[in-house]
């Protein structure tokens, strides 16, 4: 049997917990961890600290995100995974990378979408699009909640074996690339080998020669140190790839209206600074990889043009994947910017 001293206590606490709980949401104070894959001070971990300090600050200490770059808590599938169980509360995603959790996750992996930054604009950022539509849709299905896109960059292609051309010079290469069907649909038709191996894998997998080279484009190639493993680069262009800052439903619903408001603007803002931060270093990282020793090799617009006919000529053979539909909206979206 309870002491009167303990059973006061039970209730005192009980009395505590119905207090909390009958709080409104925004008089919490709330801590909770954001994760990525991307390198410390490479512009989407800038964006990723910007987020956390903006949101401290406009919900008055109220809401506390510590941010854990580099792959700390694990690979884009490991921190989708923990979102999704309401383990993780936010994260900046690579969902082309998060295909063994929904295949549709990497609609925007289709090869060749865009060209250029312009068509990056209006078909990769635009709220109504299919692209945004189909990853917010398939996101939240799987405990997610979306609240803003940034920019990853246009796809290249490094190896350590030789340079890369033309289509051609893509046969037997060994590259890793994300578990996306449009990537890997792409280099295999190519005549390469395609790889799946998580990110966090991927320097030692290029130290080691398990694979020859990679697809990622100067950002992440650079800030990643991934160059340092690699004698050839090309700007193929292939992908234009975003990332998307989530939350994971646990953490979203212990918000109130006005919070979640505030946190939406907050990605919003931040996203929009990334993109421009990122475009502004592009060559930047180019030059840089190129001084560490690599052979970059730029294509001319009549070599790209082949690429990106040969790249979406890979398109007739994903709709069983992405669905007939969507990729039939999202080819008329691309007609509308001719």
């Amino acid at each position: 049997m309870l002491s009167r001293r303990a059973l006061f206590g039970a209730c005192a606490c009980a009395l505590a917990f119905a207090a909390l709980d009958a709080m409104p949401a925004e008089a919490r104070e709330m801590r909770g961890r954001l994760g990525h894959v991307f390198a410390t001070n490479s512009p989407v971990d800038q964006a990723s600290q910007e987020f956390a300090r903006l949101i401290k600050e406009r919900s008055n200490g109220e809401i506390d995100i510590s941010v854990f770059p580099n792959s700390q808590l694990g690979g884009d599938e490991t921190l989708g995974r923990e979102l999704a169980r309401g383990s993780l509360e936010l994260a900046f995603l690579n969902p082309g990378s998060l295909t063994g959790l929904d295949p549709l996750l990497d609609i925007h992996y289709l090869p060749y979408i865009v060209d250029d930054f312009a068509q990056a604009d209006k078909v990769f950022y635009n709220e109504d699009g299919i692209l945004q539509k189909t990853l917010r849709e398939t996101l939240r299905k799987h405990r997610m909640e979306p609240l803003g896109f940034f920019e990853l960059e246009f796809r290249s292609v490094t190896n350590s074996r030789r340079p890369v051309e033309k289509i051609a010079d893509l046969q037997g290469l060994k590259l890793r690339v994300p578990g996306s069907a449009g990537i890997k649909g792409f280099f295999a038709a190519a005549g390469a080998q395609p790889v799946t191996m998580p990110f966090p894998e991927l320097f030692t997998g290029l130290q080691q020669g398990t694979v020859d080279g990679q697809d990622n484009g100067p950002s992440i190639t650079y800030n990643s140190r991934l160059f340092e493993a690699q004698k050839f680069m090309t700007t193929t262009n292939h992908v234009y790839a975003m990332g998307t800052i989530v939350a994971g439903d646990r953490f979203w619903s212990r918000l109130g209206d006005e919070q979640r408001a505030m946190i939406r603007d907050t990605a919003a803002e931040v996203s929009r600074k990334q993109i421009e931060n990122n475009r502004a270093l592009n060559k930047e990282f180019l030059a840089r990889i190129a001084a560490g020793g690599v052979q970059v090799t730029e294509l001319s617009p009549e070599t790209l043009k082949e690429f990106a006919e040969f790249g979406r000529a890979q398109w007739d053979g994903l709709g069983k994947i992405y669905g007939e539909e969507r990729v039939k909206l999202l080819r008329a979206e691309i007609a509308d910017l001719d």
